[in-house]
């Protein structure tokens, strides 16, 4: 999935004669601390909340002092760019541009974090499993392997270092809520098991927690 899926055409562009106080009120009003701005058709700057409260919010915006190089993706970037740019940058809105540097539209990220939360990733049931092992160890083929083996699959993974060691932490999740068998095999090929979930456990668990509160409510 790429930049282009997720442009909004609900956010317009500052324009560099636009005011600071300008910014804020478009920022207040749709929850965002940050705002392209559009010469024309190219992209000049990107202007924060803070670019803003620092300076005189009565400045036109093209008179604030801000990167040469405003962060920006390319339509066809996929939506982890646009993902790193967000955290990077520590962005609310990330500009999206073609080769010449003509601004096409912004991605939010409200926006891609709804979509991630309606993949299957999400919200597809299942289990999760947290395995850490040593770096030179990890094959996702071979957990694939050990998952498939138990009749599951993998919807997704995700790696992390620990820090200050070799170790990776290797999280996984399944699309079967009956994970016994394949974290016996895990162990069974010397895999560390940090942790595991069970959906269904988990919201059996957060029912039973709601019902009790409700009914101390009642009482």
């Amino acid at each position: 999935m790429t930049a282009d899926f997720l442009i909004t055409d609900a956010l317009v562009p500052l324009r560099p004669t636009d005011t600071g106080e300008e910014a804020l009120g478009i920022m207040n009003e749709f929850y965002i601390r940050h705002l392209p701005v559009v010469d024309g058709q190219k992209l000049v700057s990107v202007i924060s909340e803070t670019d803003v409260l620092d300076a005189d919010p009565e400045e036109i915006v093209s008179n604030y002092r801000t990167p040469l190089l405003p962060p920006s993706v390319y339509p066809d970037d996929h939506l982890y760019d646009v993902m790193r740019q967000l955290v990077d940058n520590n962005l609310t809105v990330v500009p999206v541009i073609n080769r010449e540097g003509e601004y096409l539209g912004m991605v939010t990220g409200e926006d891609l974090l709804r979509f991630f939360a309606q993949s299957s990733t999400f919200s597809d049931p299942g289990s999760i499993v947290v395995l850490e092992l040593s770096r030179q160890d990890y094959s996702l083929a071979e957990i694939a392997r050990i998952v498939e083996s138990d009749s599951a699959i993998i919807l997704s993974s995700f790696v992390r270092s620990v820090a200050d060691t070799n170790q990776i932490e290797v999280t996984i999740k399944l699309n079967s809520q009956s994970i016994a068998g394949t974290i016996a095999t895990f162990e069974r090929f010397n895999y560390q098991v940090k942790a595991s979930f069970n959906e269904k456990q988990l919201q059996d668990t957060l029912r039973e927690r709601f019902d009790s509160l409700i009914n101390y409510l009642n009482v």
